[in-house]
């Protein structure tokens, strides 16, 4: 049986404790207990090591396809360990990443050195084979401590740059994640106060956890400490990028995941992005937020949705690149969290007047949190995108900028129109506290 198959215990008749186990969720919320594996104990694996440990030189010497073509196609029947596993993962995955972007053009077939072994180990995680959030920021830190909120005392264990800018923008994510960690067993304990109405219990949640998303906020805004703007553009994003909406860059198929002897698919996946983080979206679905942008980054060739196939959310979707006991936690949150549905009723007490009230102001401090990420989206990518030297290494990633329309075009490393998303992610979180005034 997979450990990732949901436990036969309904979750609502969970205790905290055991509800928290069963999804995942450790006391640095969506981050591991302890920090990840930075080596795959069996020399079998030495050849995925030393690449991956070489990685920025090789992409910058401009030798890791060569390298990565003189690979054997290893089995995953030695990888012992739920760690080991997520170690396997974070490998390939950025194997992968800079064997398509390492390139002038980016290469549209995987090789079976890497496609087969990155599908097993994905198909055993129940993740897509591609850099998602979990593969880039998770499961990718080293930390000189036990607190892993400290930024200072971060390391990611890969990049694909090697600088100091690309660890800090990674790592950084990996501190806001642990940040909030007391503010998830915090806010399933207010789900569990809904049941008897006890709104001092369920507002003074609602309080903390205002005051966690600010301090998650100021760490964001720590981003400019030792990441520069345009390193970030021109050398670190693109090799965030997916495959996904990708065809202006040189992917119109997508890439193909060759198998050998033949067999093969081509795949086009999301690129990693801190959409894919279960804490902001933890956020969201706990204030019961509702999202419906599809994040379309080909607008021009948008038509009339069918009423019978409606599309997912870009929220909704990017869920199915979470590790699947958070998304499947996202999903209990999502059916059994009634705190929007208490804070909406009429007060007709103190103590509903204060929820009222303290329920607006947390979403109004994550709408606040919002329009930082896009403060932050617009120094770090819209601006240096117009600043770009025509005579520097094209920017890949960047390429499915429409030129017609300016900035407005960007397309975001997840696949979505970059501005427009994030504005109307901000304008949805508003209009949920605006209706409770």
């Amino acid at each position: 049986m997979s450990p990732h198959a949901t436990d036969s215990t309904p979750s609502h008749c969970l205790s905290e404790v055991v509800l928290l186990k069963t999804f995942g969720i450790t006391a640095n919320a969506f981050l591991p207990s302890i920090a990840p594996l930075q080596l795959l104990p069996d020399e079998y694996y030495a050849s995925w090591e030393l690449l991956v440990h070489n990685l920025p030189a090789l992409i910058r010497d401009g030798t890791l396809r060569d390298e990565v073509q003189t690979l054997d196609v290893l089995s995953t029947d030695r990888l012992l360990s739920e760690a080991e596993w997520r170690r396997a993962y974070v490998v390939l995955a950025f194997l992968a990443q800079g064997y398509i972007w390492g390139g002038d053009v980016p290469a549209q077939i995987l090789p079976p050195a890497l496609s087969i072994p990155f599908l097993e180990v994905s198909r055993r995680l129940d993740l897509p084979p591609v850099l998602t959030y979990a593969a880039s920021n998770l499961w990718n830190f080293s930390s000189r401590g036990t607190d892993f909120s400290d930024i200072d005392g971060l390391r990611s264990i890969h990049t694909f740059t090697g600088t100091e800018d690309e660890s800090w923008f990674l790592t950084i994510s990996v501190a806001m994640e642990a940040k909030a960690g007391y503010a998830v067993s915090l806010m399933v304990r207010a789900m569990q106060a809904t049941k008897v109405r006890d709104y001092d219990l369920i507002s003074q949640a609602l309080e903390e956890l205002s005051a966690c998303i600010r301090d998650v906020g100021s760490l964001l805004e720590r981003m400019d400490e030792k990441c520069n703007p345009s390193v970030f553009f021109n050398h670190i994003r693109p090799f965030l990028a997916g495959s996904r909406n990708m065809a202006e860059a040189g992917l119109p198929n997508g890439v193909f995941y060759d198998e050998g002897d033949g067999r093969g698919s081509w795949r086009q996946l999301r690129g990693g992005s801190n959409g894919q983080s279960s804490l902001i979206q933890f956020f969201d679905t706990v204030l019961g937020v509702e999202h419906t942008s599809q994040g379309n980054s080909t607008p021009h060739s948008k038509g009339p949705q069918s009423a019978k196939s409606p599309q997912p959310s870009f929220h909704e979707e990017v869920r199915g690149y979470m590790p699947a006991p958070h998304r499947r936690f996202l999903q209990h949150i999502r059916e059994t969290c009634k705190i929007r549905e208490l804070s909406l009723l009429p007060a007709t007490s103190l103590g509903q007047e204060r929820l009222r009230e303290t329920y607006s102001m947390t979403v109004r401090t994550l709408s606040e949190f919002r329009n930082k990420h896009i403060q932050l989206v617009t120094r770090y990518i819209v601006l240096p995108s117009r600043q770009a030297n025509a005579a520097s290494r094209k920017n890949l990633a960047s390429a499915s900028m429409d030129h017609r329309t300016g900035d407005q075009e960007l397309t975001g490393t997840g696949g979505t129109l970059l501005l427009p998303f994030l504005k109307q992610s901000r304008d949805e979180t508003a209009q949920a506290a605006q209706l409770c005034e």
